[in-house]
């Protein structure tokens, strides 16, 4: 199941957001080698991780096992402060458009033979849960560019911003990307489980 975490209710997972950040630098540090974001104590946090992020955690019992992060495009964000060269049109803000970052599920559960990582899909489908329920319809993504078609094919609608550039031996690329209703259908379908995957909706702050 996802777990979100936001200020409102932070104090009830200290030990899961301690394992999140472990989690974060286990993947795109050790794993991705971007030694840049490298700890000594091992805990992968960014100068985005702020009051306004909203973390998506998905648990097995008291484990992370996975992990995704929102940030308001309406404040600093990556693509705003770290690629701004992903961007050749004007950057787009607003809130119902939110930065989706930092998307990651641990080794041990990793669908080996799978085209579709099942933590990944219940990430997503908590994302798209929250957002149409909080005037959400855009997600901001830089990516691969392998990835497009993923996304088109979970009904996404996909809308590049500019030519992929390489960033430490990938071509990556930023884009938006519309969700509504069928987008939720379809990772329900893709799922095969059409309940919601969200155990907590806490308030937020606005961005």
């Amino acid at each position: 199941m996802i777990h979100i975490v936001t200020p409102a209710n932070a104090h009830r997972y200290a030990d899961a957001m301690e394992q999140a950040w472990r989690l974060r630098h286990d993947i795109f540090v050790a794993e991705k080698g971007w030694t840049e974001l490298a700890r000594p104590d091992g805990r992968e946090i960014d100068q985005f991780d702020t009051p306004h992020a909203v973390h998506f955690l998905a648990m097995e019992g008291d484990a992370v096992i996975g992990y995704s992060r929102l940030l308001p495009t309406t404040r600093p964000h990556l693509l705003s402060d770290v690629l701004p060269q992903l961007c050749e049109v004007e950057r787009p803000v607003g809130p119902q458009i939110w930065e989706w970052t930092r998307q990651g599920v641990a080794r041990s559960h990793r669908a080996k033979g799978r085209v579709v990582n099942p933590v990944s899909i219940a990430l997503l489908t908590g994302i798209v849960e929250w957002g149409l329920a909080h005037g959400v319809n855009s997600l901001l993504l830089q990516m691969p560019t392998l990835y497009m078609i993923h996304v088109i094919q979970l009904h996404f609608r996909p809308q590049p911003l500019g030519l992929p550039v390489q960033i430490a031996g990938e071509e990556i690329m930023a884009a938006t990307a519309r969700f509504d209703a069928r987008t939720l259908a379809k990772l329900r379908a893709v799922r095969g489980d059409s309940n919601s995957v969200l155990v907590s909706e806490p308030a937020y702050l606005v961005a």
